[in-house]
């Protein structure tokens, strides 16, 4: 049973208690944050211990694993004292802001010894596995099309809620980089590397930020398939799209609404399908997330943080580990400098 401490006290850090509480293989140490209010208020609802500070967490050797859940513009600090102080990280998307300042992360981790993984929850549900496996298999055939689409909203009193978000510093970016970013890693993780990528992007209805709040990408993978991405926090809908990834092949079509199935549908059958039709078809449009932040649970945080105790105690790389992390930012990075140069960009 590994102990956690957490470092942030906002709506992320509490999700992050609740994935912990309900851990099989962790339990909750304490917390550190910059408001001792917030702080304080969230340790007494998870009966845990506060620091005055990170340095004091960090300094308790009983505390094995630390989570991240600060700004993200201000992930890099953190992560450079907990590796130094020999503790394994646990850090929410983005991993960084920049790739530049996920290597200094993922440099100073192995030079400390210490595991670093991203928080990606939505990798962790039933459907994507299931998605992954049908992948991996080879059902689709020639993988020819793909698209990931997070068509959300989030109105202008969110943006103004804090003055880090909508600010390439501190929020990396805007729909892409802070809400489509999980769907742009499962299409990674389904799909694999891409090639090259051209994209637009533009600022539609929110005022007062530097960053997108609309943009489109178009996608050409290392095997071969052409892809789409949209990404959005300017599209209303009363209950929230959700968000969908698509694969379609020579032999086979599949289209995930965040963690259920609308298409499961292969040319060649096979036994497995039978739970996919019964278990994780989608009954609903309404999207996780899509509107309010504080809609997402915490099941798939919990199963990241499991995934990654597991890895340490087994010696493997955890499924999200910095490197896998990495390659999400790396595209939404590469999408940003087409948009802006107005030109093709390759993405290693």
């Amino acid at each position: 049973m590994m102990k956690f401490g957490i470092i942030g006290s906002g709506m992320i850090a509490r999700f992050h208690a609740q994935a912990i509480q309900a851990m099989s293989n962790g339990s909750l140490k304490g917390i550190a944050g910059r408001s001792i209010d917030k702080t304080q208020a969230l340790a007494d609802e998870f009966s845990c211990q506060v620091y005055q500070n990170i340095q004091e967490l960090l300094a308790d050797s009983e505390i094995q694993i630390v989570t991240i859940a600060t700004v993200s513009g201000a992930h890099l600090d953190s992560c450079l004292a907990a590796a130094k102080a020999g503790k394994h990280i646990i850090c929410e998307k983005p991993l960084e802001v920049t790739t530049h300042r996920i290597d200094q992360i993922l440099d100073v981790c192995r030079e400390n010894g210490v595991t670093c993984a991203g928080i990606f929850n939505r990798r962790f549900y039933p459907a994507i596995q299931e998605f992954k496996k049908a992948v991996d298999q080879g059902r689709f055939g020639k993988i020819t099309m793909v698209e990931a689409a997070i068509k959300w909203y989030r109105d202008q009193e969110y943006y103004d809620s804090g003055a880090w978000r909508g600010t390439w510093a501190l929020d990396g970016g805007g729909a892409l980089m802070n809400q489509s970013i999980h769907t742009i890693d499962q299409l990674l993780y389904l799909c694999g590397p891409v090639k090259s990528v051209t994209a637009s992007m533009a600022c539609l209805i929110h005022e007062g930020i530097e960053v997108e709040d609309t943009a489109v990408a178009q996608l050409e993978f290392v095997n071969g398939a052409l892809g789409v991405i949209h990404g959005s926090t300017a599209c209303w809908s009363s209950e929230g799209h959700p968000a969908e990834v698509q694969v379609c092949g020579e032999k086979g079509s599949v289209f995930m609404a965040d963690t259920a199935f609308r298409v499961w549908d292969f040319a060649q059958e096979q036994p497995q399908d039978q739970v996919v039709y019964d278990k994780l078809m989608s009954g609903s449009d309404k999207g996780m997330g899509a509107n309010d932040p504080n809609a997402i649970d915490f099941y798939g945080h919990q199963r990241n943080f499991e995934d990654v105790v597991e890895a340490i105690e087994l010696g493997r790389d955890p499924l999200t580990n910095g490197s896998e992390a990495r390659r999400a930012v790396a595209l939404i990075g590469a999408i940003y400098e087409s948009a802006q140069n107005n030109s093709i960009k390759i993405t290693l």
